[in-house]
């Protein structure tokens, strides 16, 4: 009985906030169920085979897709110091990799905590989401019978029964939106740990508090000189002769290599394309599709072309004559290796007013490396909910197509087709195909910027026979597979729009 039974207002339910790190994400999943799958496969299969599975677990991991920010497990699962982000990271990639190898009930027991853990992750939460909390708990409880063989005394365990509270904290007080305790730790380090490090260790309270008084009245002097404009300039520039002027700093452009990540305004939405195109590519479009090996690229910005200005025509595209379609006489095209997307994201870290950005790829060579072609959601119908108003495309190249002084930006893509009409009813994800013509081809298309919304991740699907070569690179992930899961777990936002 907690010591505070007494307490006429005091409830230990509600003195225990949420801690979605140490208690959802590296309590419960990457502590419980990641071990838990371990030793269920090393309890099930003979001590080689145990390796082998494991091993291509591991290689699955590490085989994941790029996406911006994704953290890159080179090794698997095979490191010994976990922090809070390796943790985050594997829970993206990790539902995928163990398809096959362990029982489906297993798995959904996995995918129904995971979908836990991104609900209450949202800044907002409404009733709907309340019922799904609560749904998504049953569904644990129920599906986690499973790792009975690996948990014969059951499920006490502190950090898995603290989920059950999470809806009343959360109509209490509000959505967590990321809370836990690091939040209080880190300030814990600045007050506490580096002044202690700096005492003598002996009778160090006292000096720890004339430490805390002295760095307090540093920042006030440091607000107050810069508020006196003291700090504006060097203490010697008096003394100094003057050096050569230089030219006033202006706002740098975003650069190139950067991924993204917050960013403050206030917009809906919007894909724009890099600040700069690729140089030494020639403008005219046939020339150009030899250059990029794309034959069909002249019939595709004619269609294009004729699409932008016909935007109400009822007749499929594929089917109007070409000669209907806009010559190439007076288009020039632009390449880009790159867009920004930028989107409200307020469940990511977002900026002030909840903005996300991050950058979309199309390049033949990625750091002096292999080629690297992103995936993207395409808006299809808005009247839609989640995923089923949504398209999926490899994108191929950025395009600005200048036709009569008008510059349309586009992007040149190959289309992915959905499989079935509901998920995966064991990882809860969507799985999708590429379309490929009668020689194994891409099929290609080109669409408005406008109707790409932001990156998508996918992952291959493989079962339990499919073992990934040792040599495998997770650069070639997006051309191996038959069949892809769309990573609805790569981020909040993706979670909030690929259900």
């Amino acid at each position: 009985m907690p010591f505070t039974h007494g307490f006429p207002r005091a409830d230990i339910h509600e003195l225990l906030s949420p801690d979605l790190l140490h208690q959802i994400i590296k309590g419960t999943f990457k502590d419980h169920l990641v071990t838990w799958v371990t030793e269920y496969i090393e309890a099930t299969y003979s001590p080689a085979e145990a390796r082998q599975i494991l091993a291509d677990i591991d290689r699955r991991i590490a085989t994941a897709p790029p996406f911006p920010g994704l953290r890159r497990f080179p090794e698997g699962r095979g490191f010994k110091q976990w922090t809070g982000d390796d943790s985050k990271a594997l829970m993206k990639v990790y539902l995928p990799a163990i398809m096959g190898h362990v029982p489906p009930q297993m798995v959904r027991a996995i995918s129904a905590f995971m979908e836990f853990c991104y609900l209450v992750r949202r800044s907002v939460i409404d009733d709907d989401d309340l019922i799904a909390i609560d749904n998504a708990v049953a569904d644990f409880h129920r599906e986690r019978v499973a790792f009975n063989a690996i948990r014969p005394d059951g499920y006490s365990l502190p950090r898995q029964h603290s989920i059950v509270h999470y809806k009343f904290l959360i109509q209490e007080f509000g959505a967590p939106n990321g809370l836990c305790s690091s939040i209080t730790e880190s300030r814990h380090i600045a007050a506490v740990k580096e002044p202690w490090r700096r005492s003598s260790r002996f009778e160090a309270l006292g000096q720890m508090l004339v430490t805390n008084q002295r760095l307090d009245k540093l920042a006030a002097a440091r607000v107050n000189f810069q508020a006196r404009g003291m700090l504006n300039a060097s203490m010697f520039s008096g003394h100094d002769p003057p050096g050569p002027q230089l030219p006033p700093t202006t706002r740098p452009e975003v650069e190139e290599d950067d991924d993204g990540g917050a960013v403050d305004g206030d917009i809906l939405g919007e894909v724009t394309l890099a600040r700069k195109p690729l140089p030494r590519l020639p403008r005219e479009v046939t020339a150009l599709a030899d250059q990029l090996g794309t034959p069909e690229l002249p019939e595709l910005v004619r269609r294009f072309l004729y699409q932008q200005e016909n935007p109400d025509s009822l007749i499929p595209l594929g089917l109007v004559p070409l000669d209907n379609c806009p010559s190439l006489s007076h288009v020039k095209v632009r390449v880009y290796a790159s867009a920004l997307a930028t989107y409200f994201a307020p469940s990511d870290k977002s900026g002030t007013r909840g903005m996300f950005r991050e950058r979309i790829r199309a390049v033949s060579s990625w750091r002096k490396g292999p080629p690297r072609y992103d995936c993207a959601f395409v808006e299809q119908d808005s009247n839609l909910e989640g995923f089923r108003g949504l398209l999926v495309a490899r994108v191929r190249s950025f395009l600005s197509i200048r036709h009569h002084g008008i510059a349309h930006p586009c992007a040149l893509v190959s289309w992915y087709s959905v499989i079935g009409d509901q998920p995966c009813p064991d990882t809860r994800m969507w799985k999708v195909k590429p379309d490929l013509d009668d020689l194994g081809n891409p099929l290609l298309d080109i669409v408005h910027l406008d109707s790409v919304l932001r990156n998508a991740h996918l992952m291959g699907v493989c079962d339990g026979a499919t073992r990934l070569p040792h040599n495998f690179n997770f650069n070639d992930s997006l051309d191996s597979f038959q069949a892809f899961y769309v990573n609805k777990y790569i981020d909040y936002h993706a979670h909030e729009i690929a259900f």
